[in-house]
């Protein structure tokens, strides 16, 4: 088998095309300079004998052998031979100096092609040192290329957007996973305590006490992991769709929740415009339940709820307590509070508007929160 003779680097074949017509460019430009100074050559130095011996006539024909040649032909012929000899000096030496110069140009070339080629890759090989480098552990190294703007620079840079946000993906998984096991574990750890407790001492009193621990316990495990399973539903994109009256399922919404806010003498004002997207019903209805719930649950006695829908924008706001307003913005983190978490009764998981934020954008809607300057939390969800 023949082995192939091509370039097997980015770097020699650029060589191989730089140098090549770096090479042809050079051969082109002697040929030309050749011919140019071979053209009428003989004549130029004709007309430079005669400027010399000016009562010489310019040319005359070669003698035939036997004839007998005047003294004064005789001088032209000599003058003729002489002539051609110089213009056949001249161009050999001429041919002789192109050659040397050509071929101290194509190595000259050569080198100036490697180097360049090496300057031009050398953003591409410091992109691949630092791909190779990184793993899970440094992925907070970038590129942060020194280089005047470019393609080249232009593609470090995007390298390292993208850095960006691979890291902030893998921190956000690492985090949910651990907020997700120690939201687990409390549960697990308070079915464990009432159990042996009630095995250690089985009053009829302490055994409903701890029936009922162990209910409460299994309900909130059996909440947390609905929510973990409906944010990786929705995570993924919808199943189906179909036109939707979002107007409709907010206030069917609003209502089912109106009990809850009559306990808290927390007062709900609608103003509802007739809305149709295309979406998944079901999905619609757990973000609306779920910014109201949350609505609800960080809102004060006496407080209010504004839920608007116009222009294809759905918007809940609420009172509340004062939010720092870079806080805001980060609710929308899965296991995200504004307090640290207390495992008091009906305390949720902190997954809400989480769950929020990921149906928004199945839906390609475009979810933003912002703190109210007065204390609570306004939540607005754009439709496309």
């Amino acid at each position: 088998m023949i082995p192939r003779l091509s370039p097997t680097t980015e770097r020699a074949r650029l060589t191989a095309l730089y140098g090549g017509l770096l090479s042809l460019a050079g051969c082109l430009l002697i040929t030309v300079i050749y011919l140019m100074v071979q053209d009428g050559l003989d004549n130029r130095i004709q007309h430079a004998f005669t400027h010399t011996a000016p009562d010489r006539p310019v040319s005359t024909p070669h003698p035939v052998p036997g004839d007998i040649v005047p003294p004064e032909r005789a001088g032209n012929y000599a003058q003729t031979v002489a002539v051609e000899a110089v213009t056949a000096t001249t161009l050999s030496r001429l041919l002789t100096v192109c050659a040397i110069a050509f071929a101290l140009y194509t190595l000259l070339s050569l080198f100036l092609a490697w180097w360049m080629a090496g300057r031009v890759l050398r953003p591409v090989g410091i992109i691949t040192a630092t791909a190779r480098r990184l793993s899970g552990q440094n992925l907070h190294q970038r590129i942060d290329l020194k280089a005047p703007p470019g393609e080249l620079k232009d593609l470090a840079d995007t390298f390292d957007e993208m850095l960006d946000r691979l890291e902030r993906l893998v921190t956000a998984q690492q985090r949910f996973a651990a907020n997700a096991a120690h939201e687990l574990r409390t549960p697990l750890a308070i079915q464990r305590a009432a159990a042996e407790i009630g095995l250690a001492d089985p009053e009829p009193e302490r055994v409903r006490w701890i029936r009922s621990e162990l209910l409460e316990a299994a309900d909130h495990s059996e909440k947390l992991i609905d929510s973990l399973l409906l944010l990786a539903s929705t995570d993924q994109g919808l199943q189906r769709r179909e036109p939707v009256a979002l107007d409709e399922i907010t206030a069917g919404a609003t209502t089912g929740l109106s009990g809850q806010a009559q306990q808290k003498e927390i007062s709900l004002h609608l103003a509802l415009e007739p809305t149709t997207i295309t979406g998944d019903p079901v999905l619609l209805r757990h973000l609306i339940r779920n910014l109201l719930a949350n609505a609800l649950a960080y809102n004060h006695p006496g407080g209010h709820v504004h839920i608007s829908l116009t222009d294809r924008t759905l918007r809940v706001s609420n009172t509340g307590p004062l939010i720092p307003s870079h806080i805001a913005p980060q609710l929308f983190e899965p296991f995200r509070r504004l307090t640290e978490r207390t495992h008091t009764p009906g305390e949720g998981a902190g997954l809400g508007l989480a769950i929020v934020a990921s149906i928004a954008h199945a839906h390609h809607a475009h979810a933003t929160a912002h703190a109210n300057k007065d204390g609570g939390l306004t939540v607005t969800i754009a439709f496309p």
